[in-house]
């Protein structure tokens, strides 16, 4: 099943069912939002499905789906947390500065807290007020949960994945040296994320979602030329299951909480990077010095990815760096 959340002037936009191949939309009575659907999903969950099921049967059913139109699935959430699944990414991070990595970083996932209060949608610009502050993109793949209690095993924590979407989780990359030194987390490095048109139950990637890992490539381009394609489900560390278990290991986690898996990162450096950063790291390991840029004004970041049968699962995140005039 696809979703999505048209924009419509309201704060949590409009549900919408979308058509598997994203050409068609129909809203479904008495299921306002997405995070309605989410809150209720053993009450509203069959309904969603069998509308879905209809809009696939007969192709005269619904209206146009505009992408253009669509909010990021959950326009804003109650809890956005994001991971670093792919120990690879960090230990590379960490390489180029001359850092050694903590061996516990094998074992304890890495995760912080974003600002959840207000995404931007899947083709809204990338906003900044200055381009020196060092834009990067970093392509990710992300759950949505039900509620999930308190301490959840890892045996029980897979249960509670309901959708899966695309992420550009926007980086900043020259304010974070000074916020991490502070110890205290990220606050300007980490402007509004963005999601992809639409979020997909798991059974949408068939034989594709195993293991709680998405086994696809997740395809980047910038400037419409390929950047990277690691496979998702390669050389992840900890999968959603071991993700949600961490995240909940203090607290409940309310209905709509995301989880991202941290930037796409493959070891095999043929299949590119998921985010500028990472290149530019390698660069420096193996020449001393960087030679990728960080986005300018202009600059535009596409993010999908494509199912067995070649066609795009979530849409695309299409955006376009912009700047901010205050």
């Amino acid at each position: 099943m696809k979703l999505a959340s048209l924009k419509n002037g309201m704060r949590d936009g409009a549900l919408v069912v979308v058509s598997k191949d994203l050409k068609r939309q129909i809203s479904v009575d008495n299921i306002p939002t997405m995070q309605f659907a989410i809150e209720n999903w053993d009450k509203v969950g069959s309904k969603l499905e069998n509308t879905y099921k209809l809009l696939n049967q007969d192709e005269a059913m619904g209206n146009t789906f505009d992408p253009k139109q669509a909010h990021s699935p959950f326009p804003r959430a109650y809890q956005w947390l994001d991971g670093s699944a792919y120990v690879n990414h960090v230990e590379l991070v960490r390489k180029a500065r001359g850092a050694e990595m903590p061996q516990s970083f094998w074992t304890d996932p890495l995760m912080y807290q974003g600002a959840s209060d207000a995404f931007a949608g899947p083709q809204d610009p990338i906003i900044v007020a200055d381009e020196t502050w060092g834009v990067d993109f970093e392509s990710e793949v992300a759950v949505i949960t039900d509620d999930v209690p308190m301490g959840v095993s890892l045996e029980k924590a897979g249960s509670h994945i309901k959708l899966l979407m695309l992420v550009n989780d926007v980086s900043l990359r020259n304010l974070i040296p000074a916020e991490i030194a502070k110890g205290f987390g990220f606050i300007h490095g980490k402007p509004a994320t963005s999601f992809s048109p639409v979020a997909v139950t798991p059974n949408e990637l068939e034989d594709s979602w195993k293991d709680f890992k998405v086994h696809l490539p997740l395809y980047t381009y910038v400037n419409n030329k390929e950047f990277g394609h690691p496979n998702a489900g390669v050389d992840m560390t900890f999968n959603f299951a071991q993700l949600i278990s961490h995240a909940a290991k203090t607290r409940f986690l309310s209905a709509g909480t995301i989880i991202g898996s941290g930037t796409v990162s493959n070891k095999d450096k043929n299949v590119g990077s998921s985010c500028l950063a990472e290149k530019r790291m390698i660069e420096m390991i193996e020449k001393g010095h960087t030679t990728t840029p960080f986005l300018c004004f202009g600059d535009q970041v596409r993010i999908e990815m494509l199912g067995l049968d070649g066609e795009l699962i979530f849409g695309a995140i299409e955006q376009r760096v912009d700047g901010y005039g205050g």
